[in-house]
């Protein structure tokens, strides 16, 4: 089995029970990989312009600093590029908090990384919610799998 066809996000909820999934239905949660890759693009477009303000701040662009927040940036960019892998997200939240952190090299750097946290947490939160309703079978496009269904039995044509 793939890593991309065995993860949790790709079932569906419910162990396909009946419990809120509709065949034909995709799993939702799919489609905030995207987001996730996008989040961190521009997070790391962010941190690499944190590269021109370092020599602003304490004793300015040393070749460790340099080296670390040009690592974080180029590390946020493989890590969109992975998002489809069972450890992508948790590896991009471990450099959300490696960006905080950065903020000891360039006190700005820990502000952005507080704000990126902030986006992170509300995407996530959306997720858990998606996750929830899908799980019901609330969506609307289950909604209105069903409904199809509803009404293709009721006229006695099944199109197999």
């Amino acid at each position: 089995m793939s890593e991309r066809a065995g993860t949790p996000s790709d079932a569906a909820p419910g162990g396909g029970d009946g419990s809120g999934s509709v065949p034909g239905v995709p799993d939702p949660t799919r489609g905030l990989r995207g987001v996730y890759a996008a989040v961190l693009v521009l997070e790391a477009i962010v941190v690499g312009l944190a590269l021109l303000v370092l020599p602003k701040f304490g004793t300015g662009a040393t070749p460790l600093g340099v080296a670390v927040i040009g690592g974080l940036a180029v590390a946020m960019v493989f890590a969109s590029g992975v998002q489809r892998r069972r450890w992508g997200l948790p590896a991009a939240l471990v450099l959300q908090v490696a960006t905080i952190a950065c903020g000891l090299l360039v006190p700005a750097l820990a502000l952005v990384g507080l704000i990126f946290a902030a986006v992170w947490a509300g995407i996530l939160l959306m997720a858990r919610d998606v996750r929830r309703r899908y799980a019901r079978g609330e969506l609307p496009a289950q909604v209105a799998a069903r409904e199809a269904a509803a009404r293709e039995s009721a006229e006695g044509d099944p199109q197999l």
